[in-house]
């Protein structure tokens, strides 16, 4: 019989794992308190727009900081909710405006119906972008934020969104894009061979649009989970006995490390292994002062039971 998960709910009961919604994203630690390389935060604006559409003119492009100047800000005192970015490189000029129900911040997740942010109606959602002097007198769209931090005075500090705009009419041809302001990678996707015990041959991915994200650890064992879509999924890797993780080392790995082997535990859908065998990677690692976690990515495939079929993963944790 299979194992069903208990790591997720014991963690919980204990509260010694925090979950760390994308809400609330702190950005990582100063590179001088890491151990291996993290990842400088991204700071960009592109957009793809089809033929007839009037703001992007069936055209596309990318502003990419610092040498594109792509800035954040939202207007506190006049309305909290709306998020304003900037993106130009002194001959064009780009602005992108999100904003959730009036009164409210900016929060991770899926925004759809949105109308013209300054002039939104009851609790629709805002979005609002203009270039090159072109605007929307009406905006029929819909957004998504991956994530999106504020400071103590509603500053906007960090933005990962996306964006689909049609002009006038809700069947205009669209724009498409992306922004991102000091973001981070944030996510957990797998992919199950059939005959894999725990993904059952499915593959998913979760983002903070829709999922939240939670580490604890050290250089030598991190224990990770990812909730969302209805499911619960937690990773844990140890290097083997007595050694600290490397970044880049491949691990052969077990369920329970020795002196040769690491450990390994993928857990998801209610479902687990008894008996693994399989190897892990961490391509990131970052930890703070005190040597706990704070960011990390690694990349994992494991077999359930001595079985042909695996399940292979990818985690992003601010890394």
């Amino acid at each position: 019989m299979r194992r069903l998960i208990g790591l997720w709910r014991r963690a919980a009961a204990g509260g010694g794992l925090a979950l760390l919604l994308a809400a609330a994203a702190a950005t990582v630690p100063a590179p001088a308190a890491a151990a291996g390389v993290g990842t400088a935060p991204a700071t960009s604006f592109s957009y793809t727009s089809s033929p007839g559409d009037y703001i992007g003119q069936g055209r596309g492009a990318t502003f990419t900081a610092p040498q594109d100047g792509v800035s954040a800000s939202n207007p506190v005192e006049v309305d909290p909710g709306l998020v304003r970015v900037f993106a130009g490189n002194g001959d064009v000029d780009w602005t992108i405006e999100f904003a959730g129900a009036p009164g409210e911040l900016l929060r991770p997740g899926v925004y759809r119906d949105a109308e013209r942010a300054a002039f939104r109606t009851g609790r629709s959602p805002g979005l609002a972008v203009t270039g090159e002097g072109r605007a929307c007198n009406e905006v029929y769209g819909e957004f998504t934020v991956y994530q999106v931090a504020h400071d103590a005075d509603g500053q906007v500090t960090l933005l990962d969104a996306s964006f689909t705009q049609h002009c006038e009419t809700a069947g205009a041809p669209p724009l498409k894009g992306r922004v991102k302001y000091r973001a981070q990678p944030l996510s957990y996707g797998y992919s199950s061979d059939p005959g894999d015990p725990v993904g059952n041959g499915t593959t998913d991915s979760y983002t903070g649009a829709n999922s939240t994200f939670g580490v604890r650890g050290t250089n030598r064992t991190i224990e990770y989970t990812a909730s969302g879509k209805r499911a619960n999924w937690s990773v844990r890797l140890e290097a083997p006995d007595g050694q600290k993780f490397v970044v880049g080392k491949v691990y052969q790995a077990e369920r329970f490390r020795s002196q040769t082997v690491g450990a390994l535990d993928v857990d998801g859908l209610s479902r687990g292994c008894n008996t693994l065998t399989g190897e892990f990677r961490l391509t990131r690692l970052v930890t703070d002062a005190t040597g706990d976690v704070t960011a990390f990515a690694a990349t994992f495939v494991q077999h359930c039971e001595g079985a042909e079929p695996a399940l292979r993963g990818t985690v992003h944790y601010f890394a």
